[in-house]
């Protein structure tokens, strides 16, 4: 079974940053794209970033290019969301999510294009 555990989030002034941590386990974790998702109270979910499967590539949504970073460490299974010049609009709860398909030759950045999601870590930027 494959397992994704989030952490990193908590509450953050306008104009701070946090890193967002997301460990993976149960799938051979350097064949897969993976991506970041967030979804704000009474709104859908919404895509972040998403980095291939040997991280020679990245997207990014318009709201967050220029702000976010997203990386991996194959070596611990490991991806990261670096959020900088955090802004209240960007208070949500943050999901990783592994792409379906191993070795994929663009990156995807569709929530139906991902198979397995964390619990979720929240991100609260006040004002």
């Amino acid at each position: 079974q494959v397992q994704l555990v989030e952490s990193g989030g908590g509450l953050v002034q306008a104009g701070g940053s946090l890193r967002l941590s997301c460990v993976v386990s149960g799938r051979t974790f350097s064949a897969y794209g993976m991506g970041w998702f967030r979804q704000a109270p009474g709104k859908e979910r919404e895509f972040v970033a998403a980095i291939n499967w040997s991280g020679s590539s990245t997207y990014y949504a318009d709201s967050v290019k220029g702000r976010f970073t997203i990386s991996r460490d194959n070596a611990k299974t490991t991806l990261f969301l670096q959020m900088n010049n955090l802004k209240p609009e960007d208070t949500a709860v943050y999901y990783c999510a592994t792409d379906a398909s191993p070795y994929r030759r663009y990156v995807a950045h569709e929530d139906d294009e991902y198979d397995y999601w964390g619990q979720g870590t929240q991100v609260t930027v006040s004002s």
